[in-house]
């Protein structure tokens, strides 16, 4: 069976985005609008971004398709490259706080009435009056439960999310820009202020946590004896066996008879699968998951 044709036409084609933000959130949010065929520009200080000192593979991924330039936007110079720059662009992306944002004179009354077209995407660590309080991924990571124990977080969950949602409300500004100015009957686009607050993208995340879903006893957090982190013999295996007809076949392949899905949630059940694993090998879990059509997938130790 063919799967249905897809529309290529980009999403962000035509759109012009001019970003200020530095290090991962707003370049990571650059990159996905690039990525749906926005216009990428990026005015960086002299200095340049500090995520091309301490990790050049990855600014070099998170700018490729970008026109960079450098601007000292503290300089008369720097302001007039940048008022050019604003004169042709749809979104401007930042990632200041409000503070900044006015010292630059981009204050959002100031740019909306210098330029009544453009939208300002301001992402930000903390919503509203939080705005201007320090913090980085791991501090909303932890306000919101998602940092157990010692270890560090695997990822930088609140920027990547936050780069998402950042790119999200590019699309809402492109989206506006196709309607009339609401209730006015004008047809010439009208921008728009978008907060993005990474404090807010960590909260989103934590959603299946305050739910329950992935609490110890949450039928994702360790209680199915389906879905869980399991050592094999030379490494660990994923099991993610959630639904009942692929929980019915790893029991199966465990030799473990349960009578219902209720069973899953017993602790002998999970003993005699734990036992199970412990005796494969990874490329014999490898085999057995596609024969059986179990999903899983192994690791090393």
């Amino acid at each position: 069976m063919n799967s249905p044709a897809s529309d290529k036409t980009p999403a962000l084609q035509g759109i012009r985005v001019l970003s200020l933000a530095l290090n991962l959130p707003g370049p990571a949010a650059l990159m996905r609008c690039r990525q749906m065929g926005a216009s990428c520009i990026k005015l960086e200080p002299p200095s340049g971004d500090p995520m091309g000192l301490y990790n050049p593979p990855a600014y070099a991924q998170l700018h490729e398709g970008v026109k960079v330039l450098t601007a000292d936007l503290k300089t008369e110079a720097g302001q007039k490259l940048l008022h050019r720059e604003l004169e042709k662009t749809d979104v401007l992306l930042t990632s200041f706080r409000p503070s900044a944002i006015d010292k630059l004179g981009l204050s959002w009354k100031k740019i909306h009435t210098l330029y009544p077209a453009l939208s300002h995407v301001a992402i930000v660590g903390a919503p509203g009056a939080r705005a201007e309080e320090p913090g980085h991924d791991l501090t909303y990571l932890a306000e919101n439960d998602l940092v157990p124990g010692l270890e560090l977080p695997a990822t930088l969950y609140a920027d990547m999310s936050g780069s998402l949602m950042a790119s999200e409300a590019v699309l809402q500004a492109a989206l506006r820009r196709q309607e009339p100015y609401a209730g006015s009957g004008d047809p010439h686009p009208q921008g728009a202020y978008r907060e993005v607050a990474l404090s807010d993208a960590a909260a989103y995340l934590a959603l299946p946590r305050q739910w329950g879903l992935t609490q110890p006893g949450g039928s994702v957090g360790g209680a199915h004896a389906g879905y869980r982190i399991y050592p094999c013999q030379d490494g660990r295996v994923a099991v993610a066996a959630l639904e009942p007809h692929f929980a019915a076949a790893l029991c199966a392949a465990a030799g473990v008879a349960v009578a219902d899905m209720k069973a899953m949630f017993a602790p002998t059940t999970y003993q005699a699968i734990a036992a199970f694993l412990r005796t494969q090998t990874r490329a014999q879990l490898d085999t057995l998951a596609l024969e059986k059509d179990i999903p899983l997938h192994t690791l090393s130790n």
